[in-house]
């Protein structure tokens, strides 16, 4: 028949595994046939994925609205003494130099050491734009997160709906 999932597959013992990709399941869990060649069991495992989506999306959200601006901080001089090719490039860009102080003595690509007006540090420019960036992220996230939950309940709700143009005898 063709289908991609293993659900066809006999064993040995003649007993028929239902499946999800590649390992086997339980033929009933909660006192409902979960196997993956019912449309409810396919809504079972959409759920799961949708449901660990949303764990890992609403986590991270958390996290870019949760930090404070000293540990913004910490995570940009960090992100700053790791790579040379960007902060020459963030000096360039925003005419800055240094990160929290600047030796005279470092290589700033920065425009203003050409010309007499003293150079700004690059800390503050880049928390500003840092801390907007992440209040942004973090809101589309926690938004994007909350219609994952809506979507886990509609298919939790509608999992077992027929198919009006079906077989009215296909899923009995």
């Amino acid at each position: 028949m063709g289908h991609w999932f293993w659900a066809d597959f006999q064993p040995p013992g003649g007993r028929r595994r239902h499946c999800s990709g590649h390992f086997p399941v339980p033929d009933c869990l909660g006192g409902a046939d979960w196997s993956c060649k019912t449309p409810s069991g396919v809504a079972f495992f959409y759920m799961i994925i949708l449901l660990l989506v949303f764990v890992v999306q609403f986590s991270v959200s958390c996290a870019c609205l949760a930090l404070n601006e000293e540990q913004q901080g910490q995570l940009l001089e960090v992100g700053w003494n790791n790579t040379a090719s960007a902060r020459n490039d963030i000096q360039r860009n925003l005419n800055c130099c240094g990160f929290r102080t600047y030796n005279p003595n470092d290589t700033c690509l920065a425009s203003c050491v050409k010309s007499s007006h003293p150079c700004s540090l690059c800390a503050p420019i880049i928390g500003k734009y840092a801390g907007e960036v992440l209040r942004f992220v973090g809101g589309i996230g926690l938004f994007f997160s909350f219609t994952e939950i809506l979507g886990v309940w509609l298919t939790y709700r509608y999992r077992n709906q027929k198919d009006p143009r079906a077989n009215p005898s296909a899923f009995l």
